[in-house]
């Protein structure tokens, strides 16, 4: 797989977890967070809604950073977040091959 496979197999997987018990640490967490804390008018401006559904959120992360965990150029990690720039957190999701090993929340 290249890295553009990579991309939209991490995304594939970040929607598949969602509001599963392996996603509970991940995806489920970076929403249920993120709709929380940030006001109705950052959803209203970017959704159309003040609280749109988790799916919707996910399907529209920005891809804000790629990069190896190996002294290889092989691109491994691929970091999500939300549109705007408004949260220091990313859902990072980690290969080993093609192969995901690894998807969390981090800041």
């Amino acid at each position: 797989m290249n890295a553009k496979d990579h991309e939209t197999a991490a995304r594939a997987k970040l929607l598949a977890m969602m509001g599963t018990p392996e996603g509970e640490w991940g995806p489920t967490v970076f929403v249920s967070h993120h709709l929380e804390e940030l006001e109705s008018d950052y959803w209203e401006r970017y959704y159309g809604s003040s609280k749109p559904e988790a799916e919707e959120i996910l399907g529209s992360l920005v891809l804000v950073n790629t990069w190896s965990s190996n002294d290889d150029e092989n691109i491994d990690t691929f970091d999500f977040s939300l549109p705007g720039n408004v949260t220091n957190y990313l859902l990072s999701v980690r290969f080993k091959g093609d192969e995901i090993v690894d998807v969390s929340m981090e800041s």
